[in-house]
This record gives structure tokens, C-alpha cells and sequence, in this order.
């Protein structure tokens, strides 16, 4: 099977069949360049959505990640990178190994095939250059055998005509001859030339053009070769990364293998956790004793409201008042007293560790400029070790700033933990449950606080609020309402600073009325003065109560 002895008369169509040989290979160069447009698009747009949904550094995003579900969800964005960047070398290795080579190999080609088809028209050229040559002789002894046969037919008419004379004759018959050898010298020149065309042809169909077209017939063969050898490598490059793409979902499956809903669940109650008691029972009030009530062991709220039921907050209980307390959002104290106890624990615990972080950070410098100065000592050429002494200097001071400040937040860690050792048991538990400066609540109930996301806490029947829904709504109701009776005494232990609503700023060693004991929530009500009354920490406080605290004395 060849082309040469197949196809020796198909030129023009072999011609055509090549070039459309290559329009495939350049096809196909084609489609596997966009291909490789489409993983690095792909790739582009995992990695722009693996970066999309990473958390934010130094949010508060950043910190909900602590979580195995959402730890989860991070290592799986981060497989995605790593997804994303064998789609990415799919891209390189298509470009490197099939584009870049059969690009090459395409003008090759090219040149081959022009070459080939350069030498199959020079062929061409040269036989009907031969073909014409045997027709000009052809012609040419055609034309000289007429012109003989003219001749003779005239010389034997003027040899015939008795008036013609003699010479007229001898001429005529060596015109004859003249013309006669003139067409057997072209006979001659016409079978020499015919032998050398049935030779020049017998090449060029048996050998010339069998020749050409068995290159021609070769150069295609290993256009077709290579096409097949690039769409296996094609196959390749792909099979390559399919482990690795492997590993990166079995990265994924790990990662959500890992998921932890009962180590999560602890991780809510040790961000959300208050500290806090549950509230004790709510004493019975009787509203059928027409005698004026002493003050209740209920809240503010239902000290101020008795024989009010009918307020417009219907038939509610008063503990549903707290969708109108709003937040306190005044500046974060920097002891975080405005958090749950649990909640400012974890806060101070982790200031102490920054501050002991920065501390360190410190002392390794100290220590790298006092090598330095004893270097500058040893060999003076190196430096004045005089001009060390300011950095030493300033470095020393903030190391005794960091200590002092972080003496403070260990104190109030302290404090909180519920380690001083002057107060008792009972205190140390009271101080760290409720060592905080927010309005506390009044009236026991469960819903009465609720945390908020940034983990600080509402207390929703706070003093504050009752009394703004109060004085605001019923004002008339409460103008000759009398005060609440005193029920003891109390020494300040220490100096409480109530920058809430609700409490109120006492001094250490200050004597205050007792109006409403702590109902287990850790607030004390005290007074001062007539206009002067709030809440304190229990824990703040030495309480001295009357031992007829229902008919105590009122405050005048």
C-alpha cells in the first residue's frame, strides 16, 4: 500500500489532503491551548473563592473559628487551594508538553511538506517540458513528411510535362530530394526525442513520483503518530494529578471526619458561660392584706408596681419587661467588669498572657542590647557603648510598666478566681461570680439576663429600666409613694465605682442604708440619702442586717 503507485495521479488532492492534515494538528493545538485557559481560570477562581471565605486576621470572625466544624471548613478551603493548584499544573504541563512541541512540530511539517510537494512540481515541470519538446518534433516531422510528398508530386508533374524543360525538371527533382532528407532527418530527431520521453516518463511515474509521494505518504504518517501521542500525553498529564487531587479530598473527608459536636458544645459553654447562680424562689406576696406592704423580696419593679396589676404591659409577668432594656454600650472598662464573671476571667487571663508575651518580648531585646554593649566594650571600634545606655534605659522602663500593669490584671484575676486572701469563701464566690459594674437584676427570674454575642450580658430588670418604664408611663401613679424602709446597715469594704445605671458609687469604710438584701443574684439595694440609692456588689459590702428587719426604722 503506496502512494506513489496508488495515488500517481492524485497530486492536487494529496496536496490538499496534507494541508488539511496540519489544519487539524493546528485544531488541535488550538483546543488544547484553550483548554489550559480554562484550568487556570479554574484554578484562578478556586483560589479567589478559597480566599473569599478564609476569616478575616484579627477579627472576630477569626475567633469563631475555634470550633472543629469551622476548623473543618478552613482545612477544606485550604485543600481547595491546594485542588486549585494541580489545576493550575495541568495547565503548565498541557502548554510545556503539547503546545509548546507540536507548535514546533507543526512548522517542521511545513517545511517538509512544502519541500516534498516543491520537488513533485519540479517533476511535473520537467515531463511536460519533455511532452512538449516530442510534440515540437512531432510536428516538426509532420510537417517536413508533407513538404517531401509536395515535392515529389511536383517533380514527377514537371517530369511528365513534355513543355517543361530539362533544367525546370532537374530542379524539381533536387527540390524532391532536399525536402525528402530534410523528413527523414526530422523522423530521426522525432524518434530520438520520443525515446527520451517514454524514459523521462517511464521515471517519472515509476520512480520520481513514487519517490515523492512515499515521503509525502511517510510525513503524514507521523503527523497522525504524533496527534496520537499528544492526546495520550494529554490523558497523562491528567492521570499525573489525579492522586494528588485524591489526597486533597481525602483531606477534606478527614477534616470533616473531625468534627467534634460534644467538644464544640464545650466550647459554647466556655465562651457564653456566666457564672452566674440560678435564681432562688420568689416568695409569695400577698395582695389581699390591705395594710401597707414592707418591702418585698421581689424586685424594684414589683415593690413599685403593687396594686398596679393593670399596667399596659396587660397581664404579663413583670419578668417579661426586658425587650425595653437596651444594651449599655458605653466604653469596655478595662478590667472587664462590664462581663459575666466566667466571661471576664477568660478576658483578664488572657490580657496577663499578652502582657507577659510583651514582657519577654522585652527582655530578649534587653538582653540583645546588653550583649550588644558588652560587645562594644570589648572591641571599641565597633561602637560606643555609651550610646546603648538610652535604649537599655527605655527598654528597662517599659519592662517595669508591663510589670505594673500586669500586677493590676492579675489582681483582678485574682480577684475574680476568687484568691484574696482577706475575704471569706462565701465573698471570694460572690466576688467572682458578680465583681461587675453593669445594673444588676431584681427580681430572680431566669430570663432576666441574656448574653449577648460579643459575650457581655443584660440585666433586663435592671433598676435602671423598671424605673424608666415606670416614671415614664406612670409617673402619677408613684408621686406619693413612700419610700422603701431600711432593713440594716452596711460597711463598705471597698470603693465601687457604679458608672451603670442602677448602682451607685460607694467609698471605703462609708456606712449606707440597707433598703433590699441579695436575693442570690450578688447585688445589695443600699441608700444614702433620700436621692441617693442603688445597687453594689454584695462582695463590696459588710452587711449588718435588724433582726425585726420587717418593722426596721426608715431612713429619714
Amino acid at each position: 500500500m503506496s502512494w506513489g503507485t496508488e495515488l500517481w495521479d492524485q497530486f492536487d488532492n494529496l496536496e490538499k489532503h496534507t494541508q488539511w492534515g496540519i489544519d487539524i494538528l493546528e485544531k488541535y493545538i488550538k483546543f488544547v491551548k484553550e483548554r489550559t485557559e480554562i484550568e487556570l481560570s479554574y484554578a484562578k477562581q478556586l483560589r479567589n473563592l478559597s480566599k473569599k471565605y478564609q476569616p478575616k486576621k484579627n477579627s472576630k470572625e477569626e475567633e469563631e473559628y475555634k470550633y472543629t466544624s469551622c476548623k473543618a471548613f478552613i482545612s477544606t478551603l485550604n485543600e481547595m487551594n491546594d485542588y486549585a493548584g494541580q489545576h493550575e499544573v495541568i495547565s503548565e504541563n498541557m502548554a510545556s508538553q503539547i503546545i509548546v512541541d507540536l507548535a514546533r512540530y507543526v512548522q517542521e511539517l511545513k517545511q517538509e511538506r512544502k519541500s516534498n510537494f516543491h520537488d513533485g512540481r519540479k517533476a511535473q515541470q520537467h515531463i511536460e517540458t519533455c511532452w512538449k519538446q516530442l510534440e515540437s518534433s512531432k510536428r516538426r516531422f509532420e510537417r517536413d513528411c508533407k513538404e517531401a510528398d509536395r515535392a515529389q508530386q511536383y517533380f514527377e508533374k514537371m517530369d511528365a510535362d513534355i513543355n517543361v524543360t530539362k533544367a525546370d525538371v532537374e530542379k524539381a527533382r533536387q527540390q524532391a530530394q532536399i525536402r525528402h532528407q530534410m523528413a527523414e532527418d526530422s523522423k530521426a530527431d522525432y524518434s530520438s526525442i520520443l525515446q527520451k520521453f517514454n524514459h523521462e516518463q517511464h521515471e517519472y511515474y515509476h520512480t520520481h513520483i513514487p519517490n515523492i509521494f512515499q515521503k509525502i505518504q511517510e510525513m503524514e504518517e507521523r503527523r497522525i503518530v504524533r496527534i496520537g501521542e499528544s492526546m495520550k500525553t494529554y490523558a497523562e498529564v491528567d492521570r499525573q494529578v489525579i492522586p494528588i487531587i485524591g489526597k486533597c479530598l481525602d483531606g477534606i473527608v478527614k477534616a470533616a471526619e473531625s468534627i467534634d459536636q460534644k467538644n464544640d458544645s464545650q466550647l459554647v459553654i466556655e465562651a457564653y458561660k456566666s457564672g452566674f447562680e440560678p435564681p432562688g424562689d420568689i416568695e409569695f406576696e400577698d395582695y389581699t392584706q390591705p395594710m401597707k406592704r414592707t418591702v418585698s423580696d421581689n424586685s424594684l419593679s414589683n415593690s413599685r408596681g403593687e396594686g398596679k396589676p393593670d399596667l399596659k404591659f396587660g397581664g404579663k409577668s413583670k419578668g417579661k419587661l426586658w425587650p425595653f432594656i437596651k444594651k449599655n454600650k458605653g466604653a469596655t472598662p478595662e478590667d472587664f467588669s462590664n462581663l459575666p464573671p466566667e466571661q471576664r476571667r477568660k478576658k483578664l487571663q488572657q490580657k496577663v498572657d499578652e502582657l507577659n508575651k510583651e514582657i519577654q518580648k522585652e527582655m530578649d531585646q534587653r538582653d540583645a542590647i546588653t550583649k550588644m554593649k558588652d560587645v562594644y566594650l570589648k572591641n571599641p571600634q565597633m561602637g560606643d557603648p555609651a550610646s546603648l545606655d538610652h535604649k537599655l534605659a527605655e527598654v528597662s522602663q517599659n519592662i517595669e510598666k508591663l510589670r505594673l500593669e500586669t500586677q493590676k490584671f492579675e489582681a483582678w484575676l485574682a480577684e475574680v478566681e476568687g484568691r484574696l486572701p482577706a475575704r471569706s469563701e462565701q465573698a471570694r464566690r460572690q466576688s467572682g461570680l458578680y465583681d461587675s459594674q453593669n445594673p444588676p437584676t431584681v427580681n430572680n427570674c431566669a430570663q432576666d439576663r441574656e448574653s449577648s454575642p460579643d459575650g457581655s450580658y443584660t440585666e433586663e430588670q435592671s433598676q435602671e429600666s423598671e424605673v424608666k418604664v415606670l416614671a415614664t408611663d406612670f409617673d402619677d401613679e408613684f408621686d406619693d409613694e413612700e419610700p422603701l424602709p431600711a432593713i440594716g446597715t452596711c460597711k463598705a469594704l471597698y470603693t465601687f465605682e457604679g458608672q451603670n445605671e442602677g448602682t451607685i458609687s460607694v467609698i471605703e469604710g462609708e456606712t449606707l442604708y440597707v433598703i433590699e438584701e441579695d436575693k442570690g443574684d450578688g447585688w445589695t439595694r443600699i441608700r444614702r440619702n433620700e436621692d441617693e440609692e442603688g445597687y453594689v456588689p454584695t462582695s463590696y459590702v459588710e452587711v449588718c442586717l435588724d433582726k425585726n428587719a420587717k418593722g426596721a426604722k426608715t431612713y429619714i
